[in-house]
């Protein structure tokens, strides 16, 4: 009998702490298809070779009297952080505040594939770069770092806007727009192009549906599997435990 409690328990072990690690939700598909699959390197090709394209065009066609400059975000649109979520779930956590910290100081995100290629581009145009993030005052110094590390144009205190009292951009790609011809607008999440994808409960799909003229063209998608805004509008409520987030999950998936 002892023999077969010890088998147990030892056979068991392993289950238990691979239990442990595992984070409260897992996205590591997301994450690896991020880090290894031809297709992520592609779209993101794909995405700054329209870029580029929309950007002749603009330029060719534009009569502003003002510099003109691009709008980029910096994570999943310049910026690769998929090594700070593989980190995260190997912590078993989905997402901690003072990792992400420690994250942006140590400056090692890598280039979205093609991101540095087009920017370099826009400059060689004479076309300015902002880059408009949500990253806090605390990533300041650890963004500029890793943007400078790679040789990104306008990699400075003036063209780094980062997040102060609201996560919203509109209020600061307005205040770009005093000084600037903003030709077109690069990143992940359709916030980063407009705020009518902002307001709370906004039915993104039916916007995009209304200004999809302006994807490929104005705004330049850059694909993320592992996190974005439209996630809350699968929600009833607010601060949801894991679980209960993981079970509405469910509820919305669309099956026959």
């Amino acid at each position: 009998m002892k023999k077969y409690l010890f088998i147990l328990t030892f056979g068991i072990l392993p289950i238990l702490t691979f239990a442990q690690k595992t984070p409260e939700r897992d996205y590591t598909n997301a994450v690896l298809w991020q880090q290894h699959s031809g297709e992520y390197r592609a779209l993101a090709f794909q995405a700054y070779n329209f870029a580029r394209l929309s950007l002749k065009e603009a330029l060719w066609n534009q009569a502003n009297t003002k510099p003109n400059c691009v709008i980029v975000d910096a994570d999943e649109t310049v910026l690769d952080n998929s090594a700070f979520q593989g980190h995260e779930i190997k912590k078993g956590v989905s997402y901690v505040q003072k990792d992400w910290t420690e994250w942006t100081a140590l400056a090692q995100a890598d280039t979205v594939p093609g991101a540095l290629s087009f920017l370099k581009f826009a400059a060689s145009k004479n076309v300015e770069v902002f880059y408009v993030t949500n990253r806090e005052e605390a990533d300041h110094a650890g963004t500029l770092k890793n943007l400078q590390k790679f040789g990104f144009p306008n990699a400075d205190e003036a063209h780094l806007v980062l997040k102060t009292t609201t996560s919203d951009k509109e209020p600061r790609r307005q205040k770009i727009l005093e000084k600037y011809n903003i030709l077109l607008l690069c990143g992940d999440n359709l916030s980063d192009f407009s705020n009518v994808f902002y307001r709370e409960g906004k039915d993104t799909k039916e916007q995009v549906n209304l200004m999809q003229n302006q994807f490929g063209t104005r705004f330049i998608v850059l694909p993320n599997p592992m996190y974005g805004d439209w996630e809350k509008l699968l929600y009833k409520e607010d601060k949801l435990s894991e679980a209960d987030k993981g079970k509405q999950r469910l509820e919305k998936l669309k099956s026959y």
